[in-house]
């Protein structure tokens, strides 16, 4: 049973139970939405173990998808001895031009070339990720798909470790018209997609996809390859208004920040996740921002991009190389130094869509720490931790399909909540495309869980509702939990859940524009706190007093380029963060990069105790301790005198929750391998 609400910002709308799965349209109606115990008749499968052997697939629109928006996640993982693999939907032939925009010589119009010419560039690109020359020889096969379809498979194993690319090679145009090919598939289920045989592949042939076609081809991937992690681009990227001249000059699609074929991939990808996810695989998701980067301050600094931006550079290759490819060395215009000073910027920066901690440790602020919550196979599972740190198998709370971060609160009397932001439908072809948050709320202390309800969605229509963030919930010291989530206008909504179990309707707090990622605190006072990551400055909501309405407040904080970390203290509130090495040219064009230095702030701007931590990314902060990456990924806690590195251990997925007991910190985190870890230093 699923219990929902229906209705906007105008209130907690109209409660309903929903039910039914419509595995075509990929309706998440009730799929997963049972009570902990039990699953409801034509439901999805039981959720299964992870499997043995770790596996990390990407499904990308384009070739260098990855590259310039996952890495150096992908990078991390093929490092530690992760098998790959990749599956590139479209041709990424575009019109064939494969040229360098100076190039001034007479252009050529070879479709089949340049999507040749973009393959060798994969080829190039991931050999020198595996320690091999650019030019090293890779096994190519052609691989039978469901449906009757064939893709060209690319193979590649040195030292232990082995990459896979698979070209579906989608026509990145309809036959008719010239359409955008992928966004036209997702809309019209009448459209036969052709493929793009590319110039000296071993496929020879192959059919046209139709949308159900190529849902069925990426859940037969999936289901083939049964990954432990899978990376996707988008599905919802922001709203961004611009004019059309402005949109060609930055490459997006109308009304949002990012390419039309990135977003019909993601939505493609997540249609046939949740078709895998019904049939019970244990899998992490991970969803990455693209275009997205070109509008906010970049996040890597100056030695992480330098590595990232390197591995384009064989991807772009030369037209005077010698590859030995007959349709090119290269998609020429990403060759050389041209990632970093591309104007647009996309390469200075790696965001997920669903940032946070991927685990909610049990106990007030995590204190407890004896069980913790997270998303595997799209649904909500709990695990007990033993006395030894160990964990045990995940327990399934249902709500599939959930995005992959959890929000959670401690009522009072111990009792867990857990907030998600689910899919509650994902359908092409005109269908609902809709998005809510939801809520599991704990029958007793330690104990077992009711049904998940719904919170509704702060905006109206599917269109503005697509684009809300994940939930973050913070316990007041009066009973009262106060929910947010970042909103389609890039500020803030919340609801507040009464001492006595009732919501009040949604409301629009203003302010912002923010990024996604909202982090808060509740302070030695009782006031709830929330903060934003902005363009210009740290966006701040609090309370003039404890149980008062929250409102923003004016804030002249340095320029964050991650979520903060707040950190409540006997004088106030203090926030950690990494800033731009040079807030002046932050928002000029390609960006400034990042500062690895850690910046240490008290709400009022001055200056708070130093931390020293050296990295990237967003840090957590806990009981004295910090804890974030280094710029070589490797996890490393600051206790105030020295650093400590995570020397071994599974590669991490996302973020690490952080608690500290009895003067110890104690890190938890999902690994690539899909299953919890802990560090206790």
């Amino acid at each position: 049973m699923y219990v929902g609400e229906t209705g906007g910002s105008s209130g907690p709308g109209r409660r309903t139970v929903l039910g039914g799965v419509a595995a075509a349209g990929v309706t998440a109606a009730l799929a997963g939405c049972a009570p902990a115990r039990g699953r409801t008749t034509g439901g999805p499968e039981p959720l299964g173990a992870p499997p043995r052997r770790p596996l990390l697939l990407q499904i990308l629109a384009h070739p260098d998808d990855d590259l310039y928006f996952m890495n150096p996640d992908t990078q991390h993982a093929l490092d530690s001895g992760v098998p790959l693999v990749s599956v590139y939907v479209t041709g990424g032939e575009a019109n064939g031009d494969n040229r360098v925009v100076s190039d001034t010589g007479p252009r050529v119009y070879d479709k089949a070339a340049y999507s040749s010419a973009r393959h060798q560039g994969l080829r190039q690109a991931y050999a020198t990720l595996l320690g091999l020359d650019k030019y090293a020889p890779w096994q190519k096969s052609v691989a039978e798909l469901r449906g009757g379809h064939r893709a060209e498979v690319n193979r590649l194993q040195h030292r232990g470790r082995s990459v896979e690319l698979v070209f579906l090679n989608t026509a990145m145009h309809t036959p008719l018209g010239g359409r955008m090919g992928l966004p036209s598939l997702w809309a019209d289920h009448r459209l036969q997609l052709p493929v793009v045989i590319a110039e000296g592949s071993p496929l020879t042939r192959a059919e046209p996809y139709t949308y159900d076609g190529l849902v069925d081809v990426l859940a037969g991937l999936l289901a083939d390859h049964s990954p432990t992690l899978v990376q996707t681009l988008d599905p919802d990227p922001d709203i961004q208004h611009s004019s059309p001249a402005d949109r060609a000059h930055d490459s997006e699609q109308p009304g949002y920040s990012d390419h039309a074929d990135h977003t019909a991939a993601a939505s493609f990808a997540w249609a046939a996740l949740i078709r895998h996810a019904e049939q019970g695989h244990a899998f992490l998701a991970t969803a990455y921002r693209a275009y997205y980067n070109r509008h906010w301050p970049k996040n890597l600094p100056p030695r992480v991009l330098a590595e990232k931006a390197a591995h384009l550079v064989p991807y772009g290759g030369d037209k005077e190389w010698q590859c030995g490819n007959p349709g090119g060395c290269g998609d020429y215009n990403v060759g050389g130094k041209r990632p970093l000073t591309n104007w647009k910027g996309w390469v200075r920066s790696t965001h997920h869509r669903h940032p946070g901690p991927r685990l909610v440790l049990s106990g007030t602020d995590g204190t407890d720490g004896s069980a913790a919550y997270g998303v595997l196979g799209l649904r909500a599972v709990r695990w007990r931790r033993g006395p030894d740190d160990s964990w045990g198998e995940p327990e399934d709370l249902g709500g599939s399909p959930l995005a992959p971060v959890l929000g959670g609160a401690s009522l009072p009397d111990g009792r867990q909540l857990l907030f998600a932001l689910r899919f509650s439908s994902l359908q092409g072809r005109a269908g609902a495309n809709t998005r809510e948050i939801v809520v599991l709320e704990q029958g007793a202390p330690g104990g077992e869980f009711g049904a998940w309800r719904g919170l509704g969605n702060p905006e109206r229509g599917d269109d503005r509702g697509r684009r809300i963030g994940l939930p973050l919930a913070l316990a007041a010291p009066d009973g009262r939990v106060h929910l947010f989530v970042r909103n389609a206008d890039r500020g803030v909504s919340t609801r507040v859940r009464a001492a006595d179990g009732g919501w009040s309707p949604w409301r629009d707090l203003a302010g912002g524009p923010v990024q996604e990622g909202l982090s808060g605190v509740v302070d030695q006072r009782g006031r709830v706190h929330v903060f934003g990551a902005g363009a210009d400055t740290v966006h701040h909501w609090t309370q003039p007093a404890a149980g008062s309405p929250l409102a923003p407040v004016p804030s002249r904080l340095p320029l964050p380029v991650d979520p903060v970390a707040p950190l409540a203290s006997g004088g106030g509130v203090e926030l950690l963060y990494r800033t731009s090495a040079d807030a002046r040219k932050a928002r000029q064009d390609p960006g400034s990069p990042a500062s690895p230095r850690l910046t240490s702030v008290r709400l009022d701007g001055g200056p708070a105790t130093g931390v020293a931590l050296d990295g990237y990314g967003p840090v957590a902060a806990a009981g004295g301790f910090v804890l974030g990456p280094d710029e070589r990924g490797v996890l490393q806690l600051a206790d105030g005198k020295r650093v400590l590195r995570r020397a071994d251990g599974v590669v991490p997925v996302g973020s690490a929750a952080l608690s500290a007991q009895g003067g110890r910190a104690l890190a938890v985190g999902l690994g690539v391998d899909a299953r919890p870890w802990s560090w206790r230093p």
